[in-house]
């Protein structure tokens, strides 16, 4: 299997587009996770089924959150989409969480391109409200069993805001791998040089 931190960038989130890897489809107990060691997708746990996966959930590639893993996405689709896709995604914002004591912010995408709904999707107040209130529900309750009281869902918040996650998030990834940094660094100027002779 590839090794999508190396295979794949974060994809042009300025311009609200991001590439992202799914790892549970909508509806699955499954909780799967990328294995960045062994760059392979492993069942970390099965959750009990009251609280499986109200959308598909994934990561954005060469990204770190505050907890020390990917950035996390909630990709809403029609229909559940299959663990170790890879997909362009467009950003629709940001759900603000904490799980643990710890930051563990959900970027919340749909397709790039959606041409069941016809791209309807461009901002959270485009969602249908029982889609969020769904999501809200799901991750203030999902370690009730467990740990009960654990995690909350602090806000929803724009693309604006979702950026600013996920250029942070980058940078942390960035700061663990300079080689990266000088890779994009030798790639601008490639491209600064064709473009100067075309």
């Amino acid at each position: 299997m590839a090794d999508f931190n190396k295979i794949l960038t974060p994809g042009d989130y300025e311009k609200g587009e991001l590439n992202v890897v799914i790892e549970i489809p909508t509806g699955s107990n499954h909780k799967i996770e990328w294995d960045r060691e062994h760059a392979c997708f492993m069942l970390d746990r099965v959750e009990p089924m009251a609280f499986a996966k109200p959308c598909n959930y994934g990561f954005i590639p060469q990204t770190l959150d505050e907890d020390g893993d990917e950035l996390d996405v909630l990709m809403i689709t029609d229909q559940p989409l299959t663990t170790g896709i890879w997909m362009k995604a467009r950003i629709l914002g940001v759900m603000k969480f904490v799980d643990g004591g710890e930051v563990d912010d959900k970027i919340i995408c749909v397709p790039e391109d959606d041409r069941n709904n016809g791209d309807a999707y461009k901002t959270l107040e485009d969602l249908p409200k029982q889609t969020l209130n769904q999501i809200e529900f799901h991750f203030n309750h999902y370690k009730d069993l467990k740990k009960p009281g654990t995690t909350k869902v602090k806000a929803f918040e724009d693309v604006k805001s979702a950026k600013k996650v996920i250029a942070d998030a980058i940078k942390r990834y960035e700061e663990l791998h300079p080689e990266l940094v000088m890779k994009k660094g030798v790639e601008s100027v490639v491209n600064e040089i064709k473009k100067s002779m075309s």
